[in-house]
């Protein structure tokens, strides 16, 4: 069953400036989605142990090519649900890849705390990926629904993976 936390409340405005943002940031996903991922461990360094490739690699976070393929799909993920949620009313990820997000945040015991460092780490990331005159409270707003939206839709799938 696909995630129906309630109906989406989403405005056109809120849209269009995460579709405006994201056309820009498209083009550069990999490096951008690289930023995002080394912003978090900037911020909390312990949550490079949560991912089973960095715990014993002996290659810099920011040269490692499976924190890169990781990082871009999950940015890309991400900013894809965003431009979809208004259109579709819902996050538009499949639920099998929900349940699987789901099943693999809570086997490496993500929490709120977790959620709300890659959620600064998200709007950073992006306020620094668009030209400066774009940024604003209401784009940071758009941008942090949508994450909540997201964040909401895979703490439903929280569970062991069965």
């Amino acid at each position: 069953m696909a995630f129906t936390g309630g109906a989406v409340n989403f405005s056109e405005e809120q849209e269009a400036l995460v579709l405006k943002s994201w056309a820009i940031m498209k083009k550069d996903s990999a490096n951008i989605g690289l930023r995002f991922f080394l912003k978090i461990f900037e911020v909390a360094p312990s949550a490079s142990q949560m991912f089973p490739f960095l715990r014993n690699s002996d290659v810099p976070h920011e040269k490692n090519p499976k924190l890169k393929t990781h990082a871009m799909s999950v940015f890309v993920m991400t900013c894809e649900a965003a431009a979809q949620l208004r259109k579709a009313g819902k996050v538009t990820v499949r639920d099998t890849t929900l349940k699987r997000l789901g099943a693999t945040h809570y086997k490496y015991g993500v929490g709120d705390a977790h959620f709300e460092v890659t959620r600064f780490a998200l709007l950073e990331t992006i306020k620094e990926s668009v030209p400066a005159e774009m940024w604003s409270p209401a784009m940071k707003s758009a941008w942090s629904e949508a994450y909540n939206h997201l964040v909401a839709a895979i703490k439903q799938e929280m569970k062991p993976a069965e």
